[in-house]
């Protein structure tokens, strides 16, 4: 296949997921692309250069080239402030791309700023435009939705040439929120890493990250912001101290967001409130040792207000962490209710609590939970991903009759 073109204009996959802006997005561009580049494709990633001293290419692995393009002022900004600059990265992207001795067959944007990207270089070079959305504003805020993302993101859906969803579950959402003609929604399951993710004795990962092996552990991973939820998961863990449960939480992210400080701040009073040394919380981590966090946890929890898919989720899963999640998105696609963990309606701590007691209580039923989640998740590899995605590429360039000399 001619070497794709992959944007990724507001987050570096080499930023640390569950800082900034960095999350779930930040591993599906770095282990799609490296995926795919063990497929045999060529592979560039476009992101905005956060720092004067970084270098402007790196090789993350072989058939994998990071390129990263000035565009504002070198440093780190919050994608609200970066719809000024898209114009910029626009510009850069497309001079990188014509200096390219390569063909570029194909362009793939990840998120609406670098949709809005896409669709100029896509009527500049002649190449297909493949979107993943990751978030769609309507979905995630509703009627609070700002209208001028609405509006980019009903226009990056009349150019590109594919709309991927990560389960059927989110291709319907296309469909009906922004209107995507069936024919143009592809799906391609996320994946997981295997040989990071996987089951593994809950005591020694206990003793391997200093935790007391005693007493129910739940865990939360994620950044910290109010749409991923972790003051419901903090709620909930109150509910659990109340009716006299031993139930302990760790917290693993960072702040994100313009409020995100403040959004932190107001977890570490609510856990004050829960009891002493009840709530953990603990910077993010490399992507590969939160392998250890899922391993540790008798449940985890996912009380996101919105999710596409919900990677935190296939990874605890793989681990052997049943999951309990809210019943939205594509978290309803990942959780088999009853057989892998839980799915949770309402908002509610108490509802949570329930839910989490029903996990937890019984180490029989904790157990089959534990195994059924671990086969369930041993179906989505990241291979698999790379080879679906690298179909759709060709069966669009094919439709389009796109010529790559």
């Amino acid at each position: 296949m001619a070497r794709l073109a992959v944007l990724s204009f507001h987050t570096s996959p080499l930023s640390q997921a569950g800082t900034g802006d960095g999350g779930g997005m930040n591993v599906y561009v770095r282990e799609l692309a490296a995926a795919l580049a063990r497929r045999g494709d060529d592979v560039d990633v476009f992101t905005r250069l956060e720092a004067p001293s970084a270098s402007p290419v790196v090789d993350i692995e072989p058939g994998v080239r990071l390129h990263r393009v000035l565009a504002g002022p070198p440093r780190p900004l919050d994608k609200h402030d970066l719809v000024a600059h898209v114009d910029a990265f626009t510009e850069g992207v497309l001079a990188r791309m014509l200096e390219s001795p390569d063909c570029y067959g194909a362009i793939h944007a990840n998120y609406w700023l670098s949709g809005i990207a896409g669709h100029a270089l896509k009527h500049e070079l002649d190449v297909p435009l493949l979107v993943t959305f990751h978030t769609v504003e309507r979905i995630k805020a509703g009627g609070a939705a700002d209208p001028a993302r609405a509006a980019a993101e009903d226009a990056i859906v009349a150019c590109a040439d594919a709309v991927l969803a990560s389960c059927d579950v989110e291709a319907a959402q296309l469909a009906g929120v922004l209107g995507v003609d069936a024919d143009r929604v592809a799906v391609v399951p996320l994946g997981v890493d295997h040989a990071y993710f996987g089951p593994g004795d809950r005591t020694q990962a206990r003793r391997a990250l200093g935790i007391d092996p005693e007493g129910p552990l739940l865990l939360f991973a994620g950044r910290l912001q109010e749409l991923k939820g972790a003051d419901l998961a903090v709620a909930t863990l109150g509910e659990l101290a109340r009716r006299g449960g031993s139930h302990r939480l760790v917290v693993v992210g960072g702040p994100s967001g313009p409020a995100g400080d403040a959004y932190e701040a107001s977890l570490h009073e609510q856990a004050g409130d829960v009891g002493r040394g009840r709530v953990q919380f603990v910077a993010p981590q490399p992507h590969e040792l939160l392998s250890t966090y899922y391993r540790a946890a008798d449940a985890c929890l996912v009380p996101s207000m919105a999710e596409s898919f919900g990677l935190v989720a296939l990874e605890a899963s793989a681990c052997g962490a049943p999951v309990v999640a809210a019943d939205v998105g594509g978290l309803a696609a990942l959780v088999d209710a009853g057989t892998t963990g839980l799915l949770v309606a309402e908002r509610d701590p108490r509802a949570w609590a329930d839910a989490v007691e029903w996990v937890t209580a019984d180490p029989l039923l904790a157990m089959r939970l534990s195994t059924a989640a671990v086969l369930r998740a041993q179906r989505y590899t990241w291979r698999a991903a790379a080879a679906r995605f690298d179909t759709i590429v060709r069966t669009t360039r094919a439709s389009r009759l796109v010529s790559c000399a």
